[in-house]
């Protein structure tokens, strides 16, 4: 929530405030955010108040009849007093280096940045619950549209990270790429930042789909890449996967790294780990626990009926399906000709497969009990592609 709204949601006005000091403007503005963003007690929260007052008391605020709690108030409440958010992740007190994070979603540059001991000057989001986590984590307010920061606004930074929008890159989308004024567009956000002398950085690191490469027959790229150049920077793509890191994810993604030509104009040479898929271990990358708390294990029912088709996938002789697996069809004989013909055709292909496997199918019904106690949807069973897929070198 910005500031300003949160002040005219508290009814707050000039007139409330013309006999009170400035400290106990801040006061109060600042208890009632805190009792409505901190899980703390009431008198944690007013030692906190009265602190943060205090200190925003000595800046020399506006007089209490114009008085502005600005946006930049409560990040810096956030980043202050850390402990009283239980901010997991806090500035460090002895930054390496600055970074601003555009298009920063929950932050996942932020989060590479703060194991580099990088301290973010600035984080531009529009998405509400991107916002609120990225608050959460970080103890940054990233609600700012980056199309209505003024360019003085930037602060002088080392690294700019941006992972700007790519639906309209993406082969999942409109594929329109700048001709859409809205999200397109917004790379040139970045264009002006890197325009402007006095607070271009030096290095960048921005992120995009694989497919910006050869959108509009290459052109897209093209036009990013010649406009870097001619703002001054060294740039160099880089496509990448979680998995060649190590995490078990196939999600390729093209970085356009660069620095400042001023300070390098050679090759840029970055090398891409090599890591085969088979080595990928889902708990040693710390997606899932070993021993995880017993309340987030599924229920007994949902196990059995995992543990049901799996042993039903094992059992019979294909290994590609292809198709949704219908209980209700493996012994069905009635006449499908009233069906749609994609619903006639899924129905006949059930049959041919329990037909094809109707010694051990038969043994299966009879164990799991004809699947009695599964509702409806679980006697159903997508397909699976086995060794059918293919997977990224």
């Amino acid at each position: 929530m910005k500031p300003a709204e949160y002040v005219y949601n508290m009814n707050h006005s000039p007139q409330n405030f013309s006999k009170q000091s400035s400290e106990d403007i801040f006061y109060t503005i600042t208890l009632e955010y805190l009792n409505s963003r901190a899980k703390k007690s009431p008198s944690t929260k007013d030692f906190y108040a009265r602190k943060y007052a205090a200190l925003k008391s000595n800046e020399k605020p506006n007089p209490a009849n114009g008085l502005e709690v600005r946006e930049e108030n409560w990040s810096e409440l956030h980043t202050l007093f850390p402990e009283l958010f239980k901010i997991p992740f806090p500035q460090p007190k002895t930054p390496s280096f600055t970074f601003i994070d555009l298009f920063s979603g929950i932050g996942g540059f932020h989060q590479a940045m703060h194991q580099l001991n990088g301290k973010c000057l600035l984080s531009s989001e529009i998405d509400a619950s991107a916002i609120d986590t990225y608050l959460d984590n970080y103890g940054i307010d990233s609600n700012k549209d980056i199309t209505k920061i003024k360019d003085e606004d930037f602060p002088r930074h080392d690294v700019l990270c941006a992972g700007f929008p790519c639906q309209t890159f993406s082969k999942a989308g409109k594929q329109m790429g700048f001709a859409d004024q809205t999200k397109g567009t917004l790379f040139f956000q970045i264009v002006r930042i890197l325009k402007n002398e006095k607070i271009r950085p030096d290095y960048i690191v921005l992120e995009n789909v694989r497919n910006l490469l050869s959108h509009d027959n290459k052109n897209t790229w093209k036009v990013i890449k010649d406009t870097l150049d001619e703002v001054g920077y060294n740039c160099k793509e880089v496509l990448m996967s979680p998995h060649q890191l190590g995490v078990p994810q196939l999600r390729e993604r093209v970085y356009i790294l660069g620095v400042r030509k001023d300070l390098y104009d050679g090759e840029l040479e970055f090398t891409v780990p090599r890591v085969k898929k088979e080595s990928l271990d889902i708990y040693k990358a710390g997606i899932i626990d070993e021993n995880p708390d017993p309340k987030y294990r599924i229920s007994a029912h949902e196990e059995k009926v995992l543990n049901c088709w799996d042993e039903f996938y094992k059992g019979i002789k294909e290994t590609v399906i292809g198709f949704p697996i219908w209980f209700s069809e493996f012994r069905a004989t009635y006449d499908t000709g009233d069906l749609p013909g994609w619903k006639a055709e899924f129905c006949h292909k059930n049959r041919r497969l329990y037909q094809n496997n109707k010694a051990f199918i038969d043994s299966w019904i009879e164990k799991w009990d004809s699947l009695n106690d599964f509702t409806p949807t679980e006697r159903k069973f997508e397909w699976q592609a086995g060794e059918s897929i293919q997977f990224a070198a």
